[in-house]
C-alpha cells in the first residue's frame, strides 16, 4: 500500500492485519486469532523490518483480531476506550466464541489465558509518532460493528485508512450482539471524513476498497437497520 504500510489477509477467517513502519517505531493493526498466528506475524514483521513491533492497535475486541496480542511482549497496546475493561471481563466469552467458529479448545484456551488488554485507550483521536516524519492518527470512530471500534489513518498520497470490521469486502458486514446499528452509518461517515475521496480503505475482511465502496456499504447498512 506504500507509505511504510502493508497488509496481510490471514487464513481461516480472512481477517486483515496491517503493518505501518516509521523510522523509529512500527505499528501492527490487529494481531490475529491465536497465539500461533501472533508469533508468526511477529516473526514476519521482525524479518521484514529488522526490528521489533513497538505498537499494537486493536480495531475491536473480537477474537479473530485480538487473540495474538500476547506474542508481542513489550509493545504498547492501543484500543478504543472501554476495550480494556471489556477484555478483562470477557475472556471466557471470547474463548467460547472462537470455539463456536471452529477454533480448537487448546488454541482458544491458550490465547484467552494470555489475553492482553490495551493500556493506552483512545477516547477521541490520538497521534502516534513512528519517526521519520510519519505520524499516524488513531481515531475512536465507533460504536458501530462493535461497541469499541478504532480506525487508523496513515498519511500519504493516497491516504490509507485501516477500518477494521466497520467495513467488509469479502462478505456482508456482520452485526453480532455487541454491534450498535444505530451508530454504524455515522461511523462510516467519520471514516470517509477522515480519509476523503482519494483514500485507500482497508477492510477488516477482504480486498482494499475506495470511498465509493464505503459510501455504498454505509447506505446499505442504513437501509438494513432503518437509520438515516
Amino acid at each position: 500500500m506504500g507509505h511504510g504500510a502493508g497488509r496481510r489477509r490471514l487464513p481461516v477467517w480472512d481477517a486483515t492485519v496491517a503493518l505501518v513502519a516509521g523510522q523509529d517505531g512500527a505499528l501492527l493493526y490487529d494481531t490475529g486469532s491465536t497465539l500461533r498466528e501472533g508469533v508468526e506475524l511477529r516473526t514476519q514483521a521482525e524479518a521484514l523490518l529488522g526490528r521489533r513491533v513497538t505498537h499494537i492497535a486493536l480495531s475491536h475486541p473480537h477474537f479473530d483480531h485480538v487473540l495474538g496480542t500476547a506474542a508481542f511482549s513489550g509493545a504498547a497496546v492501543h484500543g478504543a476506550v472501554g476495550t480494556a475493561d471489556l477484555l478483562a471481563r470477557s475472556a471466557e466469552e471470547l474463548r467460547a466464541d472462537a470455539m463456536r467458529h471452529g477454533m480448537s479448545a487448546a488454541d482458544a484456551t491458550a490465547a484467552t489465558d494470555a489475553l492482553v488488554a490495551p493500556r493506552h485507550q483512545v477516547s477521541g483521536e490520538s497521534t502516534l509518532d513512528l519517526g521519520g516524519g510519519l505520524q499516524v492518527l488513531l481515531a475512536n470512530v465507533g460504536p458501530g460493528h462493535s461497541g469499541h471500534d478504532l480506525a487508523v489513518l496513515v498519511p500519504g498520497s493516497p491516504v490509507v485508512v485501516l477500518c477494521g470490521d466497520l467495513v467488509e469486502e469479502s462478505g456482508e458486514p456482520q452485526a453480532g450482539p455487541d454491534a450498535v446499528p444505530s451508530h454504524w452509518p455515522a461511523a462510516l461517515d467519520r471514516l470517509l471524513e477522515l480519509g476523503g475521496e482519494d483514500a485507500l480503505y482497508v477492510p477488516g475482511h477482504g480486498a482494499v476498497v475506495d470511498a465509493a465502496f464505503v459510501r455504498a456499504q454505509r447506505d446499505r447498512l442504513a437501509a438494513r437497520f432503518g437509520v438515516s
